[in-house]
């Protein structure tokens, strides 16, 4: 049988049959369309909270008070934890490879300024908190370089907190009141948006030492290392470790970097695509045993027409690649509709829901269509062996 004889067969008996084919490829399309749809939501997730999380640079690390892996050890001996402080945050300044130590101190407090109040997060840190995390000053300068211990009352608005005060009057050298202390406003930073739901904006700075004072704490929040491109980040973290345990006396904090938590993060999430990738998997085994269906009943159908082509000549061979090239047309135009359901889906979602990320890797969509010329092929197998196993006498013979 000629290549050119083969595709006539093939297509002239899946254009005879519109509406078998149609029923056909509906149900592969729907599958690949979830699929494709689902995981486009899954890799858009992906991609945005992987740029929500690195929007601060990617060479930080942090450290906060208490071990959370777990210890042995007696009843009888109590493991009392040290706070981080202030000295904490200088020391870890000198170590090699470090280029800027930001201690935390956070809370929520009542602010008034400009005769208008507004609850919001107050954040007590040190001024290298623009260079650690890439942040800029739209207006005025940060936090002074005072005595970290002994600090000037001054504050630095998020840029939201600024409209919210002050509108559009400067707010540069006004005073506000934290918690009934007064604060003299040195400037406004450049606006972050949200993060994960958090505004950035809505924010203000304070030193950290003042912060500490305010909200009658003793310890850090955490503190935040920034460190060199070319730094052996495991070693910095054994230096980081050794000089807090001989601050402390004993191993009482944790050290993570930020590569950890984009790991633990990312594993998260390829767990989400996996499984919502496999909800529409689901569809597409209900699509192959439509295809296996619709097959099974062509060969029946069409059985004194594998009569007579068996009779003109055609090998058992023949036949059989002949329905299974039928199975594979028929999946991979289901898949190919099916590719234009996903990704026109995920692009209309995304239209109504601009919130909502999506995105469609490239490789996905060539595995997506593969995976359904497989589906077809593996759905046709049974039917076309049996159609290639007729003698051309009785499939003439049968009405």
């Amino acid at each position: 049988m000629l290549i050119r004889d083969f595709v006539i067969l093939t297509a002239s008996s899946i254009i005879a049959n519109r509406t078998r084919t149609l029923l056909t490829t509906l149900g592969i399309a729907i599958g690949i369309g979830a699929v494709v749809l689902l995981t486009s939501i899954g890799q858009g997730v992906n991609r945005f909270v992987i740029t929500q999380f690195t929007q601060f640079g990617t060479n930080l690390m942090k450290i906060q008070p208490g071990k959370t892996t777990t210890m042995g050890g007696s009843l009888g001996a109590i493991n009392t934890v040290r706070p981080l402080s202030i000295d904490d945050t200088l020391a870890l300044s000198q170590l090699s490879y470090i280029e800027a130590a930001v201690g935390f101190a956070m809370g929520n407090a009542e602010v008034e300024g400009n005769q208008r109040q507004r609850r919001t997060m107050v954040y007590g840190t040190d001024p290298d908190f623009p260079n650690a995390f890439t942040y800029r000053v739209a207006l005025g300068t940060f936090l002074p370089d005072d005595n970290p211990h002994a600090p000037r009352p001054t504050a630095v608005l998020g840029s939201r907190m600024r409209d919210e005060l002050f509108g559009d009057v400067s707010p540069l050298g006004q005073f506000i009141r934290i918690a009934g202390n007064r604060y003299r406003v040195v400037g406004v930073m450049e606006s972050k948006g949200q993060m994960l739901g958090f505004d950035l904006d809505d924010t203000l700075y304070i030193p950290t030492a003042r912060a500490l004072e305010l909200f009658n704490s003793e310890s850090l929040d955490e503190i935040n290392l920034l460190y060199a491109d070319d730094a052996p980040v495991d070693e910095v973290v054994a230096s980081i470790e050794r000089l807090l345990l001989a601050r402390h006396g004993s191993d009482d904090v944790t050290v993570t970097t930020q590569q950890q938590m984009m790991d633990v993060l990312g594993s998260i999430l390829r767990v989400l695509t996996l499984a919502v990738g496999g909800l529409g998997a689901i569809s597409l085994i209900v699509g192959g045993i439509g295809i296996l269906t619709i097959m099974t009943i062509a060969v029946r159908e069409r059985t004194n027409e594998i009569g007579l082509v068996r009779a003109l000549g055609a090998t058992q061979r023949q036949v059989l690649n002949l329905f299974l090239g039928e199975a594979a047309v028929l999946a991979a135009l289901g898949g190919v509709a099916g590719l234009v359901i996903g990704i026109g889906g995920a692009q209309l979602l995304h239209l109504l829901v601009p919130a909502l990320p999506v995105h469609t890797p490239l490789l996905y969509v060539l595995l997506a269509e593969g995976v359904a010329v497989i589906i077809g092929l593996i759905a046709g197998v049974l039917p076309a062996r049996r159609a290639a196993a007729m003698t051309p006498v009785d499939a003439l013979r049968t009405e």
